[in-house]
């Protein structure tokens, strides 16, 4: 049914390159250019401009890849409610997450998820938020999964759950006076060094955001450096009398097996939430259906920490 041609359009105007939609498509670059040359043919107007070693979408082009969003939108709904009829479920999900989500959150709805509804074939990329909504607005995925929340006009953020973040340091040292029954003061906390994640991080976003309401910004922090992954800050604690902001998911492990302490902070008390993103107007039956199941199994993802708090 769906129109091989389309689909290698659709992955070149994605790509921007022939040669990683030959890669994706499992077909040779040039059976790509001929693809592209018939479809431009048909149209009767250009849907790329070559310039040197690059190629550039063309207006036509743009035109052309906003209604093959629309078809291909159509197509995943169709099968789906095709296999409804036939009280099946199936199709190809597509999903982004940040960070800690695909680290530490998702992998057990997924299994839960993949269970249910085993002939629905479901791929995983993680990234930053700014990485997950860039997927989105690229199409290459279908939702995304994000930690905090932006303000894009464009995007649909719809809460599925919440995620405490703390202060957590190695049980080898002391902070503070040492007292670990006395919360750390605004003061006390920016003598000590601290590990944050990189720009562009949902977790660095909200900590950026609750700091402010103890009167501090990152230049009043002694930061030591800025990692990329929750792993690796975690890694880095093994080893040095650093603290870090992480979520508790992140550290349910090494807190239950005493390496790590959580460091109450005075008035810090960060709950932020988990939201689903999609754009504006999307109408994607599987992703609805995933969000549904996520929500629904969610709330079994809290940590000890949690539990002992609700």
């Amino acid at each position: 049914m769906l129109d091989f041609r389309l689909k290698v359009f659709y992955t070149v105007a994605r790509r921007l390159s022939f040669t990683k939609a030959a890669e994706e498509l499992f077909i040779s670059q040039p059976a790509v250019t001929k693809h592209i040359h018939e479809l431009e043919q048909q149209l009767g107007m250009a849907l790329f401009e070559r310039i040197g070693n690059k190629i550039k979408i063309t207006r036509a082009g743009q035109v052309m890849l906003k209604h093959a969003d629309d078809i291909f939108t159509s197509y995943r709904n169709l099968e789906y409610e095709i296999n409804q009829l036939k009280h099946e479920q199936g199709g190809l999900l597509s999903l982004g997450a940040s960070t800690t989500i695909a680290q530490y959150f998702i992998p057990p709805l997924l299994a839960q998820f993949n269970q249910r509804y085993p002939e629905i074939t479901a791929s995983l990329i993680s990234g930053n938020t700014e990485q997950v909504e860039q997927a989105l607005f690229d199409k290459t995925i279908q939702l995304g999964l994000i930690e905090g929340r932006s303000k894009n006009p464009v995007l649909k953020y719809v809460e599925f759950a919440k995620d405490e973040i703390a202060l957590i340091g190695n049980v080898k040292y002391n902070y503070g006076d040492g007292d670990p029954e006395t919360p750390l003061t605004a003061a006390e906390l920016k003598s000590i060094p601290l590990l944050m994640r990189e720009q562009g991080s949902g977790t660095l976003e909200v900590i950026t955001d609750e700091l402010k309401r103890l009167k501090l910004k990152l230049t009043d922090l002694q930061i030591a450096m800025y990692m990329g992954s929750t792993e690796s800050i975690k890694s880095y604690l093994h080893y040095a009398p650093c603290a870090a902001f992480l979520s508790l998911h992140a550290v349910k492990r090494e807190l239950e097996a005493g390496e790590f302490k959580i460091l109450p902070v005075k008035n810090f008390k960060l709950v932020r939430k988990f939201h689903f993103i999609y754009l504006q107007g999307q109408q994607d039956k599987l992703a609805q259906l995933f969000m549904r199941f996520a929500r629904q199994h969610a709330g079994t993802q809290t940590t000890d920490t949690e539990n002992k708090n609700a």
